[in-house]
């Protein structure tokens, strides 16, 4: 089973570049105004389609669960190498769970995160995810 995510943005070869770094993939596909990224881990085809303006929502954030901290520390070694990650959270309280974490941005703004839950916990902090 994969997950089909489709998502518009202004600056196509900034998004291909983007999503080949956190995906750790290239595109399947790639034209003009359109890239097609089909993943195992994630089992994921994410859909990239060139639009004159994104407006991403404020309320929303996008995120990729690994199992392992040390999967946590390949994606932040990827996205800091090319200076994507935007903040790295190790062993932080965020929505009934202690989680690691890195965060990065997409080029249309859109945010995402890159983690592993170590416990499940009774706080429900939700301050992280803004």
């Amino acid at each position: 089973m994969k997950t089909h995510l489709n998502l518009a943005t202004s600056d196509l070869e900034r998004a291909v570049a983007f999503y080949s770094v956190l995906l750790d993939a290239k595109p399947t596909k790639e034209r003009k105004d359109y890239a097609l990224f089909v993943t195992e881990r994630p089992g994921l085809e994410l859909a990239l389609d060139l639009r004159d303006a994104v407006v991403p929502s404020d309320d929303v954030h996008y995120g990729i669960y690994v199992e392992t901290p040390d999967e946590v520390d390949l994606a932040i070694e990827r996205l800091s190498a090319a200076e994507l990650a935007e903040s790295i959270e190790r062993e932080q309280t965020c929505c009934y769970a202690n989680q690691t974490k890195v965060w990065a941005v997409d080029p249309d703004g859109r945010r995402w995160e890159v983690y592993t839950v170590h416990d499940d916990t009774d706080d429900g902090t939700r301050s992280c995810c803004n």
